[in-house]
Order: C-alpha cells, then sequence, then structure tokens
C-alpha cells in the first residue's frame, strides 16, 4: 500500500461491490483510493460528495478486486495508492494503523504512543473512527487497552468479523465455540 498524493485536486469517482460485509463504496481522486465506506457506516460522506459513479474505473476495479480477495482470505495486504485528506494529527495517526501488521492487534493507548502521544488515546480513538480509507489502513486492527472490541465506523459486527479472518488458522481451529 503507498502513501500516494497525487490527484488530491481531482474530482472524486466512485463505485461499489458487494461483500460479505454489506455494499461497500469505494473512492477515486487522480490516482489514488481516498474512500472505503459501507452504506451504514458513522462519518461516510454524503452520496454527492463521493463522485460520479462509474462501472469500468481501472484503479476502483483494482480495489475492488483486492477487497473481495481479502474478505476471502486470499489476500493479507493491499498494494494500492492510498491518498487522505487530513491534519497532521489524523495523518500521524492513520500512517501509523498502516504499520499494524495482517493478524495483529494493537490499542490506542499503543499507537498514540507511537506517534510521540502517549496521553491522547482517546483523541487517537476519534482519528482512527474517522480513517477514510477502511480495511485498507486497517483501524479495525485497533483494540480497548483490556483487549474490548471499541469502537469501529463500520459498526461492532464487522470490526470482530475482520479479526476472526485476520485469526491465525491454528487459534481459529482450536477454538471450542
Amino acid at each position: 500500500m503507498n502513501g500516494h498524493t497525487e490527484g488530491a485536486g481531482s474530482t472524486a469517482r466512485c463505485g461499489a461491490v458487494v461483500t460479505p460485509l454489506g455494499a461497500v463504496t469505494i473512492v477515486a481522486t487522480g490516482e489514488a483510493i481516498t474512500g472505503i465506506y459501507f452504506s451504514d457506516q458513522r462519518h461516510r460522506p454524503k452520496d454527492a460528495a463521493l463522485g460520479d459513479h462509474v462501472d469500468d474505473d481501472a484503479l476502483v476495479d483494482a480495489a475492488a478486486s483486492q477487497l473481495v480477495e481479502y474478505l476471502a482470505g486470499d489476500r493479507t495486504d493491499f498494494d494500492l495508492p492510498v491518498h487522505t485528506h487530513g491534519d497532521a494529527f489524523h495523518q500521524a495517526v492513520w500512517n501509523a494503523l498502516r504499520g499494524i501488521p495482517f493478524g495483529t492487534t494493537t490499542t490506542y493507548g499503543q499507537v498514540a504512543a507511537e506517534i510521540g502521544m502517549p496521553q491522547q488515546a482517546q483523541r487517537v480513538g476519534q482519528a482512527v473512527g474517522r480513517n477514510p480509507v477502511g480495511i485498507v489502513i486497517p483501524c479495525h486492527r485497533v483494540i480497548g487497552a483490556d483487549g474490548s472490541l471499541t469502537g469501529y465506523a463500520g459498526g461492532l459486527q464487522r470490526k470482530r468479523w475482520l479479526l476472526e479472518l485476520e485469526e491465525p488458522k491454528e487459534i481459529r481451529a482450536s477454538r471450542l465455540f
């Protein structure tokens, strides 16, 4: 996955893909993915802000294909140009999220410490909740300090599903329930 700023001023366009977690809208601006949103997601921009719907767009189609592969368990990372809009704090948080490996979790406090603001765990949580490129920037991998599933703009049931998808097969197979 690349941090990519090209096309920040270009017109947005979007496409949709049906996934096991529901319909997902993929937004691209210029040559970068700028949004991935569930239809009922908190902080989802209004439809008019997502741009014109396109049926045949190489970048949107690549993002849709990679997302479907990931959700099927056939992909562990994304190879997509990504551009996010936000202030320096939000950018720092979202960049830290990109470094969380597949199959692992971290806490809001650990992210806060990683960006040099260890007292800002709650503020980190707010930035995580406003991640515009969910799944690709893996905000679902951030959990509460006590290991609980807390906050996910796409809903806690989706967060649980994503974390179970990434759980090592040996652990999944050893569960009794």
